[in-house]
């Protein structure tokens, strides 16, 4: 049997390093990182949170490449980090298309860098098949649940196949049924994107239940306050979170944000 080009491009591919290294950067005068170091191993995932306004997605926007620090470097396998298009970034939003079909969502970026539109529809329905979405590929995002869409533009960031994959609060906006819904989903699929991922979170539980490791901001301007290893066993389960060791790594991460003492 031939090979899946789309398994080719979401697993059998090489994970990067990042590294930020004393990484300063100001905004109208206003000082947001403050010699912030990070290393993301090859592979890694590793969640960021901090307090409100700490610089999370400003630092996530440098690892985009989308902007620039004022001192320090933001490197991918010791190459700089300039400009967009050698990682693969999720914000916030979702930014599906209203007039698109969901197979068309999630081919766009394909499109975007190249391919034909028949070749990306056709690796796109592949992915969606792939991750239990297939029943929805000729639905329009209005007709979607706010999870089935945070799925979709996952997809369609993954897809790109790129070797990392930076995550703005994918479910920040979600209930809460419907995030833990999705953070299964993405525990599931994690090992076929094999890439280096970073999540940006506010939500301590979630950093710890996805990531290899949960690195903390401090206020702003933001150092990392600490950086915390989660060897909880994988591939995890949801129950993992009423355990006596995932109790004591939240303990030190509430810690470190101030909020226990």
């Amino acid at each position: 049997m031939p090979e899946d080009p789309i398994r080719r491009k979401l697993v059998i591919q090489y994970a990067p390093k990042l590294t930020a290294c004393g990484v300063h950067l100001a905004k109208g005068g206003v000082r947001i990182l403050d010699g912030v170091d990070l290393e993301v191993e090859s592979g890694q995932f590793v969640a960021v949170i901090g307090p409100s306004g700490a610089g999370k997605s400003t630092l996530l926007s440098l690892l985009a490449g989308l902007e620039s620090p004022d001192a320090g470097l933001v490197e991918k396998d010791g190459v700089p980090l300039v400009g967009p298009g050698a990682v693969a970034y999720m914000p916030q939003s979702d930014l599906l298309l209203p007039w698109r079909s969901v197979v068309a969502n999630v081919s766009l970026g394909l499109e975007a860098t190249g391919a034909s539109k028949r070749e990306a529809r056709e690796k796109a329905m592949r992915a969606l098949e792939r991750f239990g979405l297939e029943e929805f590929a000729r639905v329009s995002p209005w007709a979607l649940s706010g999870g089935m869409r945070s799925r979709v533009a996952l997809l369609r960031t993954a897809l790109l196949g790129r070797d990392v994959l930076l995550l703005d609060e994918p479910f920040g906006a979600l209930d809460a049924l419907t995030r833990r819904e999705l953070q299964e989903w993405l525990i599931g699929v994690r090992d076929e994107l094999a890439a280096t991922i970073v999540l940006v979170t506010h939500d301590v539980d979630e950093a710890l239940l996805l990531a290899d490791r949960v690195v903390v901001l401090s206020r702003r301007p933001a150092r990392v306050a600490l950086s915390l290893p989660v060897e909880l066993e994988r591939p995890r389960k949801m129950a993992v979170e009423t355990t006596e060791e995932f109790a004591q790594l939240k303990g030190r991460l509430l810690e470190a944000l101030g909020i226990v003492h």
